[in-house]
């Protein structure tokens, strides 16, 4: 009693449902993207039929004419669509495959006539308007799925969700069809469930014809095929059992060996096929050209194209990870890049490609005048063959060559393996192909950029390093000069023999450091920062500049400074040869060592011409810029830098004719030499 009432209520509620919708398409519903007339014939004979399986029966006659006037309706509905203005007209075959299912569908209404006039063919005529109807509901199908393809994407129209909604309504058919044609017997339990299934469908009309733009929902193509692959495991899994059933009724005493060896076997067999690349590649190629507009899915093949390039540089080299990233698109299983050199072209990386299989001489032979950086190439066509040369045609699995332009220069060529499914590339190939290879050749030409960028910066800093040490030697060139205009007049003295010689041993010393400084594996800092003693270091500086020039040294208490004392005495050595050149050949020059404000400092003072505050500001300590005839204008620059080194700071006080006074201010060791050599 419940199903005959789910029946009737269900059919009953989806003819009301039918009925207002085409009372709602006559009356301007669903804008201008929807043929409103043929469409709400459509509906108002679903309507009809629904109302006679709810009032009448199934297997009424009236039924089965409202069924095929259901049918016939939406047909005459699709094929407006088809022609209606802005989309595709129909092939002729299509236009023949309407005409035949309208027939089929007028036949099978023939042969329920002839079954009522006739009822001692009655059985046979059911059976054979039945099949019909199975062929019909199967042909219907294939044919929504075209319709759903060509129908282009309008403003204003929901066309789309109603060929969705007709494909689920012959959906219904075509299981409701099969399972009575296999049972013999009608399904009253899938019939019921049908009723609720067409309000559905109403609903699923009703939202096309409310919205006013494009739907927005698309099928994933990740759904698609893992609904495909569900789709066969259940039929798998059914002709499984409709082979065990038939081995248990003719098998006899051995059917429970031969099941268990069928449904081994055909696991086995399953299993296999499911595993081959080959099958893989064919499904995949032949589902995209047969249910989807087009051949890519370009959000996932951009979203994947993009982090195999963005992956870790420690999982494989950039060009590596192009060559994958290219070839991933087709599907290619192997690739290898080919780069500009001279006027032709060398291996460069590869990708599942063992190097000793490639020839000898691969691309060496095509001059890169002679390829096209817009023309992908395909040996597999004789135009391909023709211009690649030899080299490359002798690597067989050579399929396609894709040139990587970046602003009209080739950046390099990348020829991808056959894959396991060989095809020919059409328009939408070709398109994706160029816009990743322009898009790989910016990669590219960025990571050439950047290694240009990185030999300068090192050739930038050989640079600056030379440019300091030719500072220094020129320091050195002024004191050997000194020293040996004044060993014209002071050579028999003893004491100035022995200044003579700690200067040379401190030039050849200062001149290993150069040599070892200008070296690119040389460390910036050679000691640790230590607390040190600055007055033992001042007057060692002063002394070795004896033979130069008178230098003072006055002191006031004995601080202690965290620095390095090779840096200190390299920046003192800057100061103190500046204080030089800028004094007269009379005037001696200062150091001065003290504390201030916790601090510890040294002074270096000279007599000289002094340098204007605006000179002090904006120039002084600027690398290149001197106030000195044949000044390098480094001195001042790096004892700058050497100071910041050691956490310290270089003042400056000067007046112009009046001299000037350069402070350095250190960081104080806390307690002073004195204090620490009488707690020891």
């Amino acid at each position: 009693m419940m199903i005959p009432t789910l029946i009737l209520w269900g059919h009953a509620l989806a003819a009301l449902l039918f009925g207002a919708l085409a009372l709602w398409a006559l009356r301007g519903g669903g804008g201008g993207g929807v043929p409103r007339k043929p469409l709400a014939a459509a509906l108002v004979m679903t309507a009809l039929w629904a109302l006679a399986v709810a009032g009448i029966g199934e297997e009424d006659l009236v039924t089965q004419i409202a069924r095929g006037a259901r049918n016939l309706a939406w047909l005459a509905f699709m094929i407006v669509v088809q022609r209606r203005s802005g989309i595709e007209r129909p092939p002729a075959a299509i236009g023949t495959v309407y005409g035949v299912v309208a027939v089929l569908i007028l036949v099978a209404l023939a042969l329920d006539a002839t079954a009522v006039a006739s009822p001692e063919i009655a059985a046979k005529a059911t059976e054979a308007a039945l099949l019909l109807r199975m062929m019909v509901a199967v042909a219907a199908l294939v044919l929504v799925q075209g319709l759903y393809n060509a129908v282009k994407p309008v403003r204003g129209s929901g066309m789309r969700p109603i060929v969705f909604a007709m494909g689920a309504m012959w959906l219904v058919d075509v299981n409701i069809l099969s399972v009575a044609y296999l049972t013999a017997a009608w399904p009253a339990e899938l019939a019921a469930m049908r009723g609720l299934a067409m309000a559905l469908i109403a609903v699923t009309i009703a939202a096309g014809l409310q919205r006013r733009g494009e739907w927005p929902m698309q099928i994933s193509r990740t759904v698609a095929y893992q609904s495909l692959s569900l789709v066969a495991i259940g039929l798998y899994f059914a002709l499984l059992a409709l082979a065990t059933t038939a081995i248990a009724a003719i098998g006899g005493a051995n059917a429970r060996l031969l099941q268990t060896a069928f449904v081994f076997g055909s696991t086995a067999a399953i299993l296999t096929l499911v595993s081959s690349t080959w099958l893989r590649a064919w499904i995949k190629v032949k589902l995209a050209k047969h249910f989807f507009r087009h051949r890519y899915d370009y959000r996932a093949e951009w979203m994947r194209f993009t982090e195999t390039l963005g992956e870790p540089e420690d999982s494989a080299p950039l060009d590596e990870r192009i060559v994958k990233a290219l070839a991933d698109l087709t599907d290619s299983p192997a690739g290898v890049l080919l780069l500009p050199h001279a006027e032709t072209l060398c291996v460069g990386a590869t990708w599942n490609v063992d190097r000793t299989s490639l020839p000898a001489n691969q691309g060496e032979d095509w001059t890169r005048a002679a390829i096209d950086p817009a023309l992908i190439l395909e040996l597999d066509t004789p135009a391909g063959a023709d211009v690649v040369p030899a080299s490359i045609r002798a690597w067989e699995p050579a399929w396609v060559i894709v040139p990587l332009a970046h602003h009209k220069r080739l950046a390099g060529v990348i020829l991808l393996a056959r894959p396991p499914v060989p095809r020919a590339l059409d328009w939408e190939d070709f398109d994706l192909l160029k816009a990743a290879g322009r898009q790989l050749a910016s990669y590219i030409a960025e990571e050439r950029a950047q290694e240009a960028l990185a030999e300068a910066q090192r050739f930038d800093e050989f640079n600056r390093r030379f440019a300091f040490i030719m500072h220094d030697i020129k320091n050195l060139v002024s004191q050997l000069t000194l020293v040996a205009r004044n060993a014209e007049r002071h050579a028999d003295n003893p004491a100035f023999r022995a200044d003579m010689l700690a200067t040379l041993h401190d030039s050849a010393g200062r001149m290993n450091d150069m040599l070892a400084r200008l070296s690119q594996h040389h460390a910036a800092r050679g000691e640790a920062p230590v607390a040190t003693p600055l007055v033992p270091l001042a007057r060692r500086v002063a002394k070795a500049r004896r033979a130069q020039r008178k230098i003072d040294v006055t002191v006031t208490g004995d601080p202690l400074a965290i620095v390095e004392p090779a840096l200190l005495e390299t920046l003192l050595g800057h100061l103190i040869q500046n204080a030089i050149e800028a004094s007269p050949d009379d005037a001696p020059v200062t150091l001065a060592i003290g504390t201030a404000q916790g601090e510890a400092r040294i002074d270096v003072i000279d007599r000289g011409c002094g340098m204007s505050p605006a000179f002090i500001r904006e120039k002084l300590f600027k690398p290149f810029v001197s106030s000195k005839p044949g000044g390098f204008g480094l001195g001042a620059f790096e004892a700058q830098k050497l100071a910041a080194e050691m956490g310290g700071r270089i003042e400056v006080e000067s007046s112009e004719g009046h001299g000037t006074r350069f402070s350095v201010v250190l960081r104080a060791a806390g307690r002073t030499a004195t204090e620490i050599g009488k707690a020891a």
